[in-house]
């Protein structure tokens, strides 16, 4: 059956907000049920639990969107892995889960095409192929009865482009998110400026153009303002949850912070972002305009809760929210029945005192 919940287009000319969970790669890589290098989906076969919970654990945290865990289950990736005769079952699968999950929970359902990885827009066969892949992966998610399309991660403007034309062609008329990474140039790989990389591909069609992964917070802002100005429509942002800084503008060259070496992929843990830096960025982003909002590569659910929180929601995970007045080291003393002790266990606890 198909959804009866608010489409995606019709919430944002509303001027309603759309909060969208990304980053289920990197969360089921820590949790022990995805390999980190390939970062192929296989989960989705293996281990179909983990991604519903991960569903079900991210519209608890305020997600308005349930999306289809394909990332990096096209044709192209799987052969790498030698899974590539899994790969219509792979994203049947994802989507009848994800169809599930927001059907449950009166959730939209967004099908997924990222970036292929092979793509040389000189080379003839490259193109081909994947436009091949852009095809099969629009007409599964239509089959899975998909609401909308993601198309996201594309460094390239012209790989953008022939993802949203093929969900334009083959889409049966589903809107589509386009968002692309900046890495550390902020011009895509086929240099163009991402301001004007966004507003042709609002251009020719799509719903939401944006940036997802690759910069943290404090270097994903700055670009964006920059898309604001250009853009007539409403923007995407959906930032990795690193501390990115000006010298280190994209997570893919984070150092460690002791240790001086490459942090990326599996060594980021150092440089995660606090959840006040999160909660102060969800708030910028609400005061720019910035109508569809998320969290890409590290994201988990305390993460996501901060930005429903700031954008004026109260998901069910609110109800756990932090209440440090109860907290033995932080609280007022005044709630604990022997404050003296108490007094004494933090300075203890410090070391200021012997007890």
């Amino acid at each position: 059956m198909a959804s009866t919940v608010k489409g995606l287009v019709e919430r944002l000319r509303n001027g309603e907000n759309v909060i969208c969970a990304e980053g289920y790669m990197w969360e089921l890589e820590r949790r022990g049920f995805l390999k980190s290098g390939a970062f192929t989906p296989e989960v989705v076969i293996d281990h179909p639990e983990r991604v519903r919970n991960l569903h079900e654990e991210f519209v608890h945290a305020g997600s308005d969107v349930v999306e289809a865990f394909t990332y990096y289950g096209h044709r192209a990736k799987l052969r790498m892995v030698g899974r590539e005769d899994d790969l219509e079952v792979l994203n049947l699968a994802a989507l009848e889960i994800a169809r599930d999950v927001a059907d449950r929970t009166g959730k939209l359902m967004a099908g997924n095409l990222c970036n292929t990885t092979i793509y040389d827009p000189d080379n003839t066969e490259s193109v081909e192929e994947v436009k091949f892949i852009f095809k099969e992966q629009v007409e599964w998610a239509v089959k899975g009865k998909a609401d909308y399309f993601i198309a996201e991660t594309f460094d390239s403007c012209s790989e953008a482009s022939l993802a949203l034309e093929a969900i334009r062609k083959y889409g049966k008329g589903l809107p589509a998110v386009i968002t692309m990474a900046a890495y550390v140039p902020d011009r895509t790989t086929d240099d163009v400026p991402f301001p004007q990389a966004m507003r042709r591909l609002e251009e020719e069609g799509a719903a939401v153009v944006g940036l997802n992964c690759a910069r943290g917070p404090a270097t994903m802002l700055p670009l964006l303002r920059q898309i604001r100005q250009a853009c007539k429509g409403p923007i995407a942002a959906l930032p990795v949850t690193f501390r990115t800084t000006p010298q280190q503008k994209c997570f893919q060259c984070l150092t460690d912070p002791v240790t001086g070496s490459k942090a990326y992929p599996a060594e980021l843990s150092p440089l995660q972002c606090s959840r006040a830096e999160i909660r102060q960025f969800a708030a910028e982003a609400r005061e720019l305009g910035i109508q569809y909002i998320g969290l890409c590569c590290g994201s988990a659910s305390y993460y996501l809760r901060e930005v429903a929180i700031a954008y004026g929601r109260n998901p069910p995970a609110a109800k756990f929210e932090p209440d440090l007045q109860k907290s033995l080291l932080v609280g007022d003393i005044n709630a604990f029945s022997r404050g003296d002790r108490i007094s004494k266990l933090r300075a203890f606890m410090v070391g200021d005192i012997k007890f």
